[in-house]
């Protein structure tokens, strides 16, 4: 029987990436995030839910890869209009939190260089390039400060 754990979902997603196992990658991704919104976030503890923040925005963030080296940027701009969205309307520094955490265990940097492979080589729409640019800006910044 498969583990359905949002956080083996999630790590699943990343090996994947790692493997350039792309549209594995997603399938991962997408079991973690239907998982995860199961828990409804007005009846769980704050630390609970701050766990499943992070895992949500390390999912999405996974699945923004995958889906640019898909070439599905229409959903891969999708995801990062959720995360830039739902990370920076908080303003409580959790976001740049779960940035930080991703690069001290060495999983931003797969993230950033598809982001980068993507905004040099391919031909974007405006609307997704200012996403991904200002996604890539915050996950430059991530990496400077650590």
């Amino acid at each position: 029987m498969a583990d359905r754990r949002p956080e083996k979902s999630c790590e699943q997603a990343c090996e994947s990436l790692k493997q350039q196992d792309y549209e594995v990658a997603v399938k991962h991704c997408t079991e973690a995030l239907l998982s995860l919104s199961q828990y409804p976030p007005a009846h769980l503890p704050e630390a609970c839910q701050a766990e499943i923040d992070r895992i949500k925005i390390e999912t999405l963030l996974y699945r923004i890869a995958s889906f640019l080296q898909l070439k599905k940027y229409g959903q891969a701009d999708e995801d990062c209009r959720h995360v830039l969205g739902e990370g920076l309307a908080k303003g409580d520094g959790s976001f740049r939190a779960v940035l930080c955490c991703m690069h001290l265990k060495g999983k931003l940097q797969i993230v950033s260089n598809v982001l980068s492979k993507s905004l040099m080589g391919e031909s974007l729409n405006g609307m997704v390039t200012k996403d991904l640019t200002r996604l890539k800006t915050l996950l430059a910044e991530t990496e400077v400060i650590m």
